[in-house]
């Protein structure tokens, strides 16, 4: 199968194109609540310290394997590893590690819209003042009223999958490429003011700031750096195709190097300052800051009622996790439209609406597993449940180990250093080592974890 020179889908215009896409790809709920937290209540600065190591040694080797195979290639993932394998000598079953990464993008988003649907329904809510004085009971009720609802939930999860099919059938650059120098920088300025709402708290502001980055290595133990590890890898948007698309299109004379690196950098800026944003609110309210999930719609609606100004900025706050919600979901079904436009000879408006559509049905299992399919259990666990289970413990990590595999086993050295263009120096050969075989313990350990083996 010859490889192509060029996507025919096109390219970013620039390599800060590409970071905004790829850094949008990655930035998603999970860094507006977990990470704050998780560093937090594992020893602050120890933590971020930990986790840095864990960005270097597992998440910046990947990512510059994800990218390099997808520009290497330049079709979707499963064309893409199958062409890679076959000039390397190597069976073209490889494509189906391609399938695998594409299957489990869209098996996230199916979930992933219905709760980014919720986020937008807290948006006119906050604007108008429904949460003005509300008690913990009240958020709660609000919270429920609302999943308690399919048809509810319904619609807000179909207004983000048009929204997102509507980027995604517009293509490259005058798609994804102009959504995302539009939602990006108004992430980080939203995100800014909230900072800016929390430092006017004071004292708060400071305990957050302690609770963030006091190094305390006591709090830090083994299951802290087992999570560590774990939030490196899946903070990335790494293993399910998306920044292997992504990577499809980023122009040669682009550093992979350069653009992993920032990313992750700008990753884990957003995540530090989500947790300077939302934590000075929890402690001026006396509220849990380690509330998972539920600190975003049950949590924080009280302190935006309690607070001045907390209409608006409860209001700013929902809009960002839209964003961050919409940029991920943008990168998510890329990946199979792309598939279905080079393997099925379908335009890029039709295979959007037909990926789109079926996500969108598939959705519907989430939908109804908060209400009334919740008795609906498989393994003991409702739909929605086992979709998050199968997709961030099993597929997610098996995905990034085969990745690294290929990456440093199948992938001839002269291929992988011309592709990353780092020559024949130290920095290619500790990347090198690192894929090999430090980033595919590591996923291993964090597979086991997942799994429960370690427990």
């Amino acid at each position: 199968m010859a490889r192509p020179t060029k996507s025919i889908h096109g390219e970013w215009t620039s390599r800060w194109a590409f970071i905004l896409a790829a850094t949008g790809s990655a930035v998603g709920l999970g860094n507006i609540w977990k990470f704050p937290y998780i560093a937090g209540e594992n020893g602050g600065g120890a933590f971020v310290l930990v986790y840095l190591l864990c960005i270097a040694i597992i998440g910046v080797p990947l990512m510059m394997a994800e990218i390099l195979i997808g520009r290497r290639g330049r079709q979707n993932p499963m064309n893409t590893l199958k062409s890679i394998a076959e000039e390397e000598g190597k069976s073209k079953h490889w494509q189906w590690l391609g399938g695998m990464g594409v299957l489990t993008g869209f098996l996230i988003l199916s979930y992933y819209s219905v709760i980014a649907g919720q986020a937008m329904a807290y948006i006119p809510r906050a604007f108008a003042g429904v949460f003005e004085g509300v008690t913990a009971d009240g958020a709660i009720s609000i919270h429920k009223a609302l999943v308690n609802d399919p048809e509810r939930l319904l619609a807000w999860h179909t207004i983000f999958m048009l929204m997102t099919v509507a980027i995604v059938i517009r293509g490259v650059q005058h798609g994804l490429e102009k959504s995302v120098r539009i939602i990006m920088p108004a992430l980080f300025i939203i995100i800014l003011m909230l900072v800016g709402y929390g430092y006017n708290t004071g004292e708060y502001f400071h305990q957050s700031v302690d609770f963030l980055f006091a190094t305390d290595f006591s709090k830090l133990t083994h299951t802290g750096v087992l999570t560590a590890m774990g939030h490196a890898f899946f903070t990335l948007s790494l293993g399910m195709g998306a920044i292997m698309v992504y990577g499809s299109y980023l122009p040669q004379k682009a550093s992979i190097f350069k653009v992993s690196l920032t990313i992750s950098v700008m990753d884990t800026g957003v995540a530090l300052l989500a947790g300077l944003a939302i934590f000075p609110l929890v402690f001026a309210n006396g509220l849990e800051p380690g509330q998972g999930p539920s600190l975003i719609f049950d949590t924080l609606p009280i302190a935006f009622g309690h607070m001045p100004g907390g209409e608006f900025f409860g209001g700013i706050f929902f809009v960002l996790l839209l964003f961050a919600a919409w940029s991920s979901g943008i990168s998510l079904v890329e990946p199979i439209v792309v598939w279905l436009v080079e393997n099925k000879n379908m335009t890029r408006l039709r295979a959007s609406v037909y990926s789109g559509a079926i996500i969108w049905l598939l959705g519907l299992l989430t939908i109804f597993s908060f209400n009334i399919g919740r008795e609906w259990t498989l393994f003991g666990l409702t739909m929605f449940e086992l979709l998050d289970y199968l997709t961030a413990n099993i597929m997610l990590p098996l995905g990034g180990l085969l990745i690294a595999f290929f990456a440093g086993w199948v992938m001839k050295r002269q291929s992988s250093m011309d592709e990353l263009g780092l020559g024949n120096g130290v920095l290619y050969s500790t990347w090198r080592v690192l894929v090999r075989f430090i980033t595919p313990i590591a996923i291993m350990i964090v597979f086991a974890n997942l799994i429960g083996l370690l427990n």
